[in-house]
């Protein structure tokens, strides 16, 4: 199961854009640069948009065949747990294990015990290479450090081992998922989850962090850039110097999850990838269901005033768009542009409004917020919405290649 060390997780609302999603993967490849394409699609938007995983297995097949792509491509279960991974596991062969909800509940006190004693070697000073300061371990550090992780990573064994016991060992790639949490894990923190994820038998080839900062969903990243830059680079020194001590798959690396759109990051993550010659897994989700909704608008005529009608009933019921996705979106709602201006903006106007080029005065990033979490109006429109992408098809699908390997590519891997 070959996962190239860069690998990018292209989520697709409506498993529409497959082609031109992939499209974006080759223009690299024509280029020399070889990336994994991972479509990834959780059991939150199957549930919203009425889809299935087997529908998305169905996209990525149909995109590799039309496309004569022969390099390995994967399909992702996101953030699937125990509760609703069956529906996933024949038509998926990456697992994306969510173990967020278990951080903070404390294992059994004997099972903390056991692991402080296998791993005393850790406990005083450590020096990592790659990163500059040398860590002052204690034995309560790292009691607190199982307390609050080891239960999570258990968790994430028998969702493993259950998927294991279905598809056959070595037959799908595992990822351990802990980003959607409250707080940042430390360098410290990361060396003992990853010693957890081995001692669990799990061959996890990415892992995903809490990272500094906030990551809202299709939008710049929010946070002190230096600081986020000095934490990523001691995380990817702390799994190459764990991937080698605890046996785990020495292509292990680090997977940013909602990533896409992060552009104030893009340069340090790729200067700490080449000072390292690291790998990086890069996981976005909404953000092709935008650029669909940018070349309607382009498209003038029936796609814009879709466009127009979408926001327009997103408004309307901001509220009921917002609450699941609370935690990864900053909306200023008295910001946002009443619909009754934007029933009269053209094309342009519309399409520069949403799309993510902050140099653009009109840019507007509380309607581009509302936008992406508004994808279920679309889904509810029907037919009406996936003639529209029939009809519309070419100029959608320029967009949705251009966003994925001019904005996101090739400054991050190129």
């Amino acid at each position: 199961m070959k996962l190239e060390k860069f690998s990018f997780g292209i989520g697709d609302r409506f498993g529409r854009q497959g082609k031109a999603q992939l499209a974006a993967i080759i223009k690299a490849k024509q280029q020399g640069l070889n990336i994994t394409p991972v479509w990834n699609k959780s059991n939150r938007e199957h549930t919203i948009i009425g889809t299935t995983p087997q529908d998305t297995r169905r996209e990525a097949d149909d995109a590799v065949s039309a496309s004569a792509w022969t390099d390995p491509y994967f399909v992702d279960a996101d953030h699937i747990g125990l509760n609703n991974v069956d529906a996933f596991i024949e038509s998926s062969d990456f697992f994306t294990l969510d173990v967020a909800d278990f951080i903070g509940h404390s294992a059994q006190k004997s099972d903390i015990q056991a692991f402080i004693e296998k791993h005393k070697k850790f406990i005083g000073s450590l020096a990592i290479p790659g990163i500059d300061a040398t860590f002052e371990i204690t034995e309560q550090q790292v009691q607190a450090i199982a307390a609050k992780c080891l239960l999570a990573i258990k968790e994430a064994g028998k969702i493993y081992r259950h998927i294991e016991s279905a598809k056959g060992s070595g037959s799908f790639i595992t990822e351990v998922s802990m980003d959607e949490t409250d707080q940042p894990q430390t360098p410290v923190e990361m060396l003992f989850i990853l010693a957890a994820i081995a001692e669990e038998g799990i061959p996890a080839r990415t892992i995903a962090p809490k990272f500094t900062g906030r990551f809202n969903k299709g939008v710049d990243y929010v946070g002190d850039v230096q600081k986020f830059a000095k934490e990523f680079e001691a995380d990817v020194a702390v799994v190459a110097f764990a991937a080698n001590e605890f046996d785990l798959p020495k292509d292990l690396k680090l997977s940013v999850h909602s990533g896409s759109d992060k552009f104030s990051i893009y340069g340090p993550t790729a200067g700490t990838l080449k000072k390292f010659d690291a790998g990086l897994h890069l996981k976005t989700a909404g953000t092709t269901w935008l650029e669909e909704l940018i070349g309607l608008a382009m498209a003038g005529g029936e796609g814009l005033e879709i466009a127009r009608e979408v926001y327009a009933v997103a408004v309307s019921r901001i509220d009921e768009l917002c609450t699941p996705y609370a935690t990864v979106i900053d909306i200023d709602i008295a910001g946002l542009p009443a619909p009754e201006a934007v029933d009269q903006w053209d094309a342009d106007a519309f399409a520069s409004a949403l799309r993510h080029d902050q140099s653009c005065q009109r840019y507007d990033l509380n309607l581009r917020q509302l936008l992406h979490i508004a994808y279920k109006i679309a889904a509810e429109m029907g037919p009406r919405y996936f003639d529209a992408l029939d009809k519309y098809a070419d100029i959608i699908a320029q967009n949705v290649t251009d966003n994925i390997y001019e904005r996101h590519i090739k400054p991050l891997f190129m």
